[in-house]
């Protein structure tokens, strides 16, 4: 194996390149330390003691940081590793450790994701959020059955009086504007109808 180029990230920190591909990330103390230079080999016990015990502690060490502040989903989790040149081997480690203590549990996500949505936002929208931070279809929708739907007629109604919209004295234009939000929210346009239909005048403006 050798080392075909070292790039550096920040002042303290290198891109490492081993026969030409990305390798991994160090330190420059670490660089000095096991003598790691363009044009020379890197030595098997080098690189074994690099991958099993530096770099797998230090994935490890991230992955936990990562999770003090907020929940993710392990997308997410192995996103951010991937940023900072960790090996999808040492990805799958620091996931797997974290996973092992349950800091990972992307059902539990689901379910925190949800309750904390489901007032403000339709289901397709939720869905949509979540598939996005790589959470599969299926699972939310497990998730789903199991919580139960909340009444997207209801919560159209809800956000209608929490912007202050009154059909009556709402203009075409303000009620295009409130249809456009809805639809942006990811409301079906016939739930929206219809709840702005009792609201006596929709059909008069779309």
């Amino acid at each position: 194996m050798m080392i075909t180029g070292i790039e550096p990230i920040t002042n303290s920190k290198s891109k490492v390149f081993i026969d030409e591909q990305l390798a991994f990330a160090l330190y420059k103390g670490e660089l000095s330390r096991y003598h790691l230079k363009v044009g020379e080999p890197i030595k098997e016990d080098v690189y074994d003691e690099l991958m099993g015990k530096i770099l797998v502690k230090r994935a490890k060490i991230r992955a936990m940081n990562l999770l003090k502040s907020m929940d993710r989903t392990e997308q997410e989790i192995r996103r951010k590793l991937k940023q900072n040149f960790y090996p999808e081997v040492i990805i799958d480690i620091a996931v797997e450790y974290v996973r092992s203590y349950h800091y990972i549990d992307d059902e539990r996500y689901i379910r925190r994701y949800i309750d904390w949505k489901k007032d403000s936002k339709s289901k397709r929208q939720i869905e949509m959020d979540l598939m996005k931070k790589g959470i599969k279809k299926e699972m939310i929708s497990i998730v789903y059955d199991e919580v139960g739907e909340q009444d997207e007629l209801i919560l159209i109604r809800k956000l209608l009086d929490k912007k202050g919209y009154v059909s009556e004295e709402a203009t075409g234009k303000e009620k295009q504007k409130i249809y456009r939000f809805l639809m942006q929210k990811g409301f079906k346009s016939s739930d929206i109808q219809q709840v702005m239909k009792n609201s006596n005048d929709f059909n008069d403006e779309f």
